[in-house]
C-alpha cells in the first residue's frame, strides 16, 4: 500500500485545489489508512485497503454536494495528518496520546485556514499533505526525507499556485466576453 500513498501524495502535491473533490477523497483515504492501520493492527491489509477507500470515496462524494461543509472537514483531517506526522517525526514517540493532541492542533488549525482562506489554504494544505504522504511512504534514508518534504512542499505550492492565477487571469476575460454577447 506504500506505492498507493506516494501516488495519491503527488496528486496532491500538483492538483489539490485544482480538483477539490479529489482533493478530498485523497485526504479521506490517507486518514482512513492511517486510521485503520492503528486501530486494526495485525487485521489483513485488504481490510485496512477496504476501510481506505470507503473512506476516500465517501469523502469525494459527499464533497460533491456538501463543499462548503467539508472544506472545514478537509482542512481539520489535513492538517491534523500532517501535525501528527510532524510530531511522530520529530519528537520520535510512538505515544498514543501525543499523536491524537497533534491530530486535534493540526486539525483546528488547518480548517480555520481553509474556511478563511479559501484557495491559498487549499494550495498550502494539500501540498502539505501530499508532501507529508509521499515523504512518510518513500524508501529513502530518514536524513534525505525532511529534503523530499521541503521540495516537495515548495513544488506543490507553486505549481497549485501557478495555476490558479492562470484560472483567475482567464475568468474575466471569458467573463467579459460573455457580457459583450449577450448584450
Amino acid at each position: 500500500m506504500e506505492w498507493l500513498n506516494i501516488l495519491i501524495g503527488l496528486v496532491l502535491v500538483l492538483l489539490g485545489r485544482k480538483l477539490f473533490w479529489l482533493f478530498v477523497g485523497c485526504v479521506g483515504f490517507i486518514v482512513g489508512a492511517e486510521f485503520a492501520e492503528r486501530v486494526l493492527q495485525g487485521q489483513p491489509e485488504w481490510l485496512i485497503l477496504l476501510i481506505a477507500l470507503g473512506a476516500g470515496l465517501l469523502g469525494a462524494v459527499v464533497s460533491i454536494f456538501l463543499q462548503r461543509v467539508l472544506i472545514g472537514v478537509a482542512g481539520f483531517f489535513a492538517g491534523g495528518y500532517c501535525l501528527s506526522a510532524l510530531a511522530s517525526t520529530t519528537v520520535h514517540s510512538n505515544h498514543e496520546g501525543m499523536a491524537w493532541m497533534a491530530f486535534i492542533a493540526g486539525g483546528v488549525l488547518g480548517a480555520i485556514l481553509v474556511i478563511t482562506l479559501l484557495d491559498p489554504a487549499l494550495i498550502v494544505i494539500s501540498s502539505l499533505a501530499g508532501a507529508t504522504a509521499v515523504a512518510q511512504h518513500v524508501p529513502l534514508d530518514p536524513s534525505v526525507k525532511p529534503w523530499l518534504f521541503l521540495g516537495l512542499l515548495v513544488l506543490g505550492i507553486i505549481v497549485q499556485t501557478r495555476q490558479y492565477v492562470k484560472e483567475t487571469k482567464t475568468q474575466p476575460q471569458s467573463q467579459a466576453k460573455r457580457n459583450d454577447s449577450t448584450g
